[in-house]
């Protein structure tokens, strides 16, 4: 069993972007909820956002997983923050070390409007 686990202080519940037929006979792209994983939400250090800021990227947000956790890129990632504000992550990559002790996203904050 992964040690990371007595860190993972957070439930986020997976959603993954799912293409389906509509009533028109087309299809339409859906989030589809595909689980709740544990995890703990980390801001990068300040050289990992001028790296991804140089590469173009939004990485505002760490999340370290269980190595079996099932988030993919594109993934959204949605829960609540300490203060109980509604969060919403969307994965920009997933990376495990070469011995798969942990998973880490790298992952943007998507601000709702409103």
């Amino acid at each position: 069993m992964s040690r990371i686990g007595r860190y993972l202080n957070r439930r986020l519940e997976v959603y993954r972007p799912t293409t389906v037929e509509d009533e028109g006979g087309g299809q339409e792209t859906t989030l589809v909820l595909q689980g709740t994983v544990r995890a703990k939400v980390d801001q990068p250090s300040p050289q990992e956002r001028l790296v991804a800021a140089q590469a173009g990227s939004e990485h505002s947000h760490d999340i370290w997983l269980l190595p079996t956790a099932d988030v993919q890129r594109g993934d959204e990632l949605r829960g609540t923050d300490a203060l109980g504000q509604a969060q919403v992550f969307r994965a920009l990559a997933v990376v495990q070390p070469s011995k798969p002790i942990y998973s880490k996203v790298f992952a943007e904050l998507i601000q709702r409007a409103g």
